[in-house]
């Protein structure tokens, strides 16, 4: 379990100290607990002991582990600060689960961004915004200075109810607590659910900041290969017999990346297996309102039994203004209640104020009307530039604003990214993606954020040039 998680191309003195540090990061070695025996571990790793002894002893250098004669080395009784990049497997950074994450928000202005997650300012409902602070501005002081309930604004949970009701998820707003975010939610379902070392299915790919929250978590993590109609249900039957995983996350109604949508006939196999299993599912469910025809919910079918169903706002009305939500079985929701005042206590009640103000604008439902047109002519637009390039998507999506493509001749996606922010763009390799690491020659396009002319230069550019030796 050790050598599989590190760089081969270090020396073996090396790949034994990175494990014994990964593992230390990922706290599956604590302080104070004694590490495998020289021998042990030179087994476990197919080095020599005198290796093991060299990293071992360099290890005691760093402070890292101590040396206690005649009972063996143990971590050092200080601990070492969270590193979520030493969790998972040792990646070329441009490949990790941060890096697109990263560049993105932290790029500049100038900088052009067809690997981000988010539409562009000029594509969100600024008046409506702009409408909605206005109003809070003018009501009483509770919204603008008090906290906010546990649960979250009755008022905007109702509405969230509604929502709901749209896409066939009977949840009454009692059963609905808002969180600050999507990813928020996420957290606080894991902190409810898991334990460390508890085993988590995802898709493959999947929303590369699942990875990044679960490991965070110390859960580990296995995947289940995405079809066009949602999870290959063989592999995934094969994945629960044998890994016996408590928790499944996925997006439904529009997948993060691939842009499929899930088929009824998957749906209800996804759903009896879960339920043969034991199986808890969350459905991120973030893109809903980005679609034309509602594409079925496990949450729907499953009646909010075993599924949990997650939501925010941060796509189509404002990543500024941060409001998500939790709908799930009401004993559930209590003991969650509880876990949100012990972490963030009360809920953020301006940005749930603004949220339901710009909701109950009757300019929004116009507003996304025109978004998913203007999506739709992006789609094919930017997928057309895309084949002149021979980057071809993987499927037509229905709605959203993603295009899963593969690269020409098995170009490397993390070369071109990398070779691309010179040129101030952020593009989104596939491996960020994939557990597996199988989507090298894959990239993700935002549509909304790929019509300047300039990324197809760039990308015609680079995919020129001879591949690195």
């Amino acid at each position: 379990m050790f050598a599989g998680a590190v760089r081969m191309s270090l020396s073996r003195t090396e790949m034994v100290m990175a494990a014994i540090r990964q593992r230390i990061a990922g706290r599956s070695l604590t302080a104070g607990e004694r590490l495998p025996s020289v021998r042990s571990l030179a087994k476990t790793m197919a080095v020599s002991v005198s290796t093991v002894v060299e990293a071992y002893a360099r290890l005691v250098a760093e402070g890292a582990i101590q040396s206690r004669p005649g009972a063996g080395f143990y971590v050092a009784n200080h601990a070492a600060p969270l590193a979520l990049s030493e969790v998972g497997p040792k990646l070329d950074r441009v490949v990790d689960p941060f890096w697109v994450s990263r560049q993105s928000l932290e790029a500049n202005d100038a900088a052009l961004k067809p690997g981000c997650g988010w539409l562009p300012p000029s594509w969100l409902p600024e008046d409506a915004m702009r409408r909605g602070l206005r109003t809070l501005s003018r009501s009483d002081g509770l919204a603008l200075s008090e906290y906010g309930t546990p649960l979250g604004l009755r008022a905007l949970r109702q509405l969230i109810s509604r929502r709901l009701a749209d896409h066939g998820v009977e949840a009454a707003p009692d059963q609905i607590m808002l969180t600050e975010s999507g990813t928020q939610a996420i957290d606080l379902l894991c902190r409810f659910l898991l334990e460390p070392g508890d085993t988590v299915l995802i898709d493959d790919p999947c929303y590369f900041n699942f990875q990044a929250l679960l490991r965070a978590h110390r859960a580990h993590l296995v995947s289940v290969p995405y079809t066009p109609n949602g999870p290959d249900t063989e592999a995934f039957a094969a994945v629960l017999a044998e890994h016996k995983p408590r928790l499944y996350i996925t997006n439904s109604g529009i997948h993060n990346p691939s842009g499929a949508t899930l088929s009824p006939v998957v749906a209800h196999r996804v759903l009896k297996l879960a339920e043969l299993h034991g199986l808890t599912v969350i459905e991120d469910d973030i893109f809903a309102d980005f679609e034309i025809s509602p594409a079925p919910r496990l949450a729907a079918f499953d009646g909010l039994d075993r599924v949990i169903q997650i939501g925010s706002f941060s796509k189509t009305l404002s990543a500024a203004a941060r409001c998500g939500f939790i709908a799930a079985r009401p004993e559930w929701i209590e003991g969650l209640t509880d876990l949100k005042i012990a972490t963030s206590f009360g809920g953020g009640r301006l940005n749930a104020e603004l949220v339901l103000n710009v909701l109950s604008d009757g300019g929004y439902r116009k507003h996304l009307d025109g978004l998913r047109g203007r999506l739709a002519k992006a789609r094919r637009d930017i997928g057309g530039k895309l084949r002149g390039l021979g980057i071809e998507p993987w499927i037509e999506p229905q709605a959203g604003m993603f295009l899963w493509c593969a690269l020409p001749d098995g170009l490397d996606a993390a070369d071109i990214s990398r070779a691309a922010l010179a040129h101030n763009v952020v593009l989104a390799p596939g491996n960020a993606f994939s557990l597996a690491q199988d989507a090298k020659s894959y990239l993700r396009f935002n549509v909304s954020q790929s019509g300047d002319e300039r990324i197809f230069d760039v990308l015609s550019a680079e995919m020129k040039k001879p591949a690195p030796k």
